[in-house]
């Protein structure tokens, strides 16, 4: 029995300094590599803490990196855009947004490409009536469910989504 107690202590304490080192952040970029795990519905206290939101972004995007995308989806075995952003703010955010891009474009305020913070919503116009949402995380980058590539996070800079981008929506986020 006193084995099986060590053990357990042993597996605790190896998870701890795992979690500690913020080692899941290293496949991310940069802008996440220093941020913990904090829950952003804690630390806001009615303010965007720049940290915060990017923290709680970075965890989400470790649960649903690489999901594929599948239009009309709305789980791991495949999400759209809009489900993901949808998704990405009712869990991280505490804050309630409609399910279609057609709809989400129409909530926050508008802001310049110039004025960009972790938690923005980006969109594009992929072809004449179709958009395509993501959230940008600093560093003229944006996490999104790429139809090619499923949930990942691309670069504002990339040609397909810069000759694309249309508009950003900065969101009161609830605390």
């Amino acid at each position: 029995m006193k084995f099986v107690q060590f053990l357990s202590l042993v597996v605790f304490c190896f998870l701890l300094s795992i979690a500690s080192t913020n080692s899941f952040a290293l496949n991310l970029p940069k802008e996440f590599a220093s941020m913990g795990t904090q829950s952003l519905a804690k630390s806001l206290n009615g303010e965007n803490n720049p940290h915060a939101v990017k923290s709680a972004l970075a965890v989400e995007y470790q649960r649903w990196k690489g999901t594929r995308y599948r239009l009309g989806g709305s789980s791991r075995r495949g999400i759209d855009c809009s489900a993901l952003v949808q998704h990405l703010f009712s869990h991280s955010f505490n804050t309630h947004l409609p399910r279609t891009t057609g709809e989400q474009i129409r909530h926050g305020k508008s802001i310049s490409r110039q004025q960009l913070k972790a938690g923005d919503l980006v969109f594009f116009k992929t072809s004449p009536g179709l958009r395509h949402v993501g959230v940008y995380v600093g560093n003229n980058q944006f996490l999104h469910a790429s139809t090619s590539i499923g949930v990942t996070i691309t670069s504002l800079d990339n040609r397909y989504w810069a000759s694309r981008y249309e508009t950003a929506r900065r969101l009161t986020l609830a605390g």
